[in-house]
């Protein structure tokens, strides 16, 4: 059984919006270093979901530092500090999540002189997308000019949660030849951390068994895995979706499709990423409203106080309730 969470409140009927988000244990640092605690494995991810995990895994024994850790932050876009580089320059392990995503810590890993066997990149180990991070080949997936997305590849692995059950097993490895005293300790943390994550298969999959192949619109696809998982349809246009990653406009013909899919009652749900809004992802927000379209807010990073199992559990009870209205 996953651990209790509680449930986001559900107002109004023409705009249902529903954060999904739950009480649960924050366990990341804020972005930066002040030098790292004596004798603690000094560990730094691009963002709060890999620096939760991480701190899951190797508890009193490690120190983290996740340099994406606001909802007011966009990973696409960040810019790395020089406080970020030492950061890094002091880790013993660095999480990236990869396949373009974060290119900031990938940069600041070359530029430190890291080794690259304790980079743990969550592409190369989901296998949803081949090899992209640092244990990549270069020819290894082609990139979008200007803003580095592998083509091809969805990034947002880590909304697929068996991803996330083997990344524990890789940083439990990691953190166990840094430190052997402690070993055992990340093993058992990682077992457990598992025994959450099959908990939240079981769920998921019993809640596909219920969700009828139902079409969604999406304003980003950050929780493609997820959606995917459940057998639900992604109906937006590609166009779109691309548009809204690359951080630019999308095409009127495609604004006008994903606006005639919203307003036409065929949809379940409208999946809205408030870290990535614009002007056309809140008109579409706006029209689904309107329409009495549900609207179920995904983010990327942790919202504040949650950490991830209670996290991605939350999405899913949010998922159902929306789907059985």
């Amino acid at each position: 059984m996953r651990p209790f969470r509680g449930l986001t409140a559900i107002s109004g009927v023409a705009g249902l919006a529903l954060m999904l988000s739950a009480c649960g244990q924050g366990s990341s640092e804020s972005s930066g270093t002040d030098g790292g605690e004596a004798g603690k494995v000094q560990i730094v991810a691009s963002t709060d979901v890999y620096g939760d995990l991480a701190a899951t895994i190797g508890g009193e024994a490690v120190e983290v530092t996740s340099i994406i850790n606001k909802l007011s932050q966009d990973p696409h876009s960040y810019e790395a500090t020089a406080r970020d580089k030492l950061a890094v320059s002091e880790a013993d392990v660095v999480i990236e999540n990869g396949g373009g995503y974060d290119p900031f810590l990938h940069g600041l890993v070359d530029e430190t002189d890291k080794d690259h066997d304790y980079v743990v990149t969550a592409v190369d180990v989901s296998g949803l997308g081949g090899q992209t991070g640092e244990s990549a080949p270069p020819e290894a997936g082609d990139e979008h000019a200007g803003h580095g997305h592998v083509e091809g590849l969805n990034e947002h692995v880590w909304y697929d949660f068996e991803t996330m059950g083997k990344m524990a097993a890789v940083v439990a490895e990691k953190l166990s030849e840094l430190d052997p005293a402690n070993a055992a300790t990340f093993e058992t943390n990682s077992a457990a951390f598992n025994e959450d994550i099959d908990a939240l298969v079981q769920e998921r999959d019993a809640l596909a068994k219920r969700a009828g192949n139902a079409d969604v619109a999406a304003t980003d696809p950050v929780p493609h895995y997820l959606l995917e998982a459940l057998g639900l349809h992604n109906e937006t246009p590609a166009d779109f979706l691309q548009a809204v990653e690359e951080g630019s406009d999308a095409a009127p013909v495609a604004v006008k499709e994903t606006q005639d899919l919203i307003s036409g009652g065929t949809v379940s749900f409208v999946a809205y990423n408030e870290q990535t809004e614009g002007p056309q992802t809140q008109q579409l927000r706006a029209l689904a409203e309107e329409a009495g379209v549900a609207v179920v807010v995904f983010t990327e990073t942790l919202p504040e106080g949650q950490d991830y199992v209670s996290w991605m559990g939350s999405n899913l009870d949010n998922i159902s309730t929306v789907l059985a209205a």
